[in-house]
């Protein structure tokens, strides 16, 4: 039962790091999240995981903010090297006025929130002790755009808000999967 246990966590610590990457913008991250092999698709990117990361940088580096909140995992193992996963998540995009990828979020013209709920549905695989996505399937639940207020941090003191380089206080964290 502690083999599980362990076995649980090592993937949930792959799925944790993997919205981490995304919202920090750490791409060199999913290179250690994914197999060399892995597949990826949800909504407009997919292909192999290189593909994948390329159309996500598309899509979320423009964004102004982003917030991935996981919620609950389901696990079925199959074998000692084998587990499907269900993840609940939300995620947050704040979307500026001139957005480039208008099949995604269109541009409205102005900055708004864009919020997704959704699901990915994972295969993991254990290689070399290691548990790392092999296939990973996004599915929108629900969506929706909201108008705001407040969402330029640029006048805010230095160091008050999350950054999208080393400058981030989540740094040292993360440095076992920047390889």
């Amino acid at each position: 039962m502690n083999l599980r246990l362990e076995d649980r966590e090592a993937i949930r610590d792959v799925i944790a790091a993997y919205a981490h990457a995304v919202d920090r913008r750490r791409w060199d991250m999913m290179q250690n999240l994914f197999h060399p092999d892995a597949t990826f698709g949800f909504g407009t990117v997919g292909g192999n995981w290189e593909d994948f990361v390329v159309g996500a940088r598309a899509i979320i580096d423009p964004c102004l903010a982003t917030q991935h909140q996981l919620g609950q995992v389901q696990f079925g193992f199959e074998d000692d090297d084998l587990c499907h996963t269900e993840t609940y998540m939300t995620a947050m995009h704040t979307i500026p006025a001139g957005y480039p990828v208008p099949d995604v979020f269109p541009d409205k013209g102005k900055t708004y929130s864009a919020v997704i709920a959704g699901r990915y549905v994972d295969r993991f695989e254990k290689r070399s002790g290691a548990w790392r996505i092999k296939h990973r399937e996004g599915f929108y639940d629900w969506r929706e755009f909201r108008e705001v207020e407040g969402v330029d941090l640029a006048g805010l003191p230095e160091g008050s808000c999350g950054y999208h380089d080393d400058r981030d206080p989540s740094t040292p964290v993360v440095l076992r999967w920047r390889g």
